[in-house]
């Protein structure tokens, strides 16, 4: 088995990896979902607060996630040039937009290029709910400590880390509804 992600070091589309599937699987639950999708769900850090790094809001400010504290938060990390991000995306705009008034979802782009690559994807997708942040310095990954994308983590309203799936996941499935309702539910 392995999971479905890109490795932030390469331009190649998609890179599966065996001994990293295998070595992770015992470190959490390893998520299968739809078109083929791999995920492994990491609880090790629930409780720790929100990394400090600064990213670029669609606005052009700088921001940092201890922004967004005060309603659940679901940040993604993904790229243009990562096709389980991409298959992500939609998804995540749905969940967005169906779960706008419980909790904020930011897609926050490690791509190196910013918004000379970012706004024409997001021009062509035509997104309903999610914006273009921008980390083309890689701050939230390394902050994450993560070097797949996507990498996607959810923090609880008072900003501590509730999960993190590193790979790809069916956004729109019963079992990422399960995941989040505890935290959405304000348990």
């Amino acid at each position: 088995m392995a999971l479905s992600g890109c490795d932030r070091q390469s331009d190649a589309p998609a890179q599966e990896s065996a001994e990293l599937a295998g070595a992770e699987q015992e470190a959490g639950e390893i998520i299968e979902s739809g078109e083929g999708m791999t995920g492994r769900l990491d609880i090790s850090g629930r409780g720790n607060p929100m990394i400090d790094a600064s990213f670029q809001a669609p606005d052009g400010r700088w921001v940092t996630l201890s922004d967004f504290k005060g309603k659940p938060l679901l940040v993604n990390i993904w790229a243009t040039w990562c096709g389980p991000c991409v298959i992500e995306m939609p998804m995540l705009d749905q969940i967005a937009g169906e779960q706008a008034e419980r909790l904020n979802v930011l897609v926050v782009s490690q791509d190196m290029q910013g918004a000379a690559k970012v706004d024409p994807f997001f021009a062509k997708a035509k997104f309903a709910h999610l914006e273009p942040y921008l980390d083309p310095d890689m701050a939230l990954s390394l902050g994450f400590g993560e070097g797949l994308m996507p990498t996607t983590v959810l923090y609880d309203a008072q900003g501590k880390e509730v999960w993190r799936l590193i790979g790809a996941m069916d956004w729109t499935s019963a079992r990422a509804a399960a995941l989040m309702e505890e935290t959405l539910s304000g348990g």
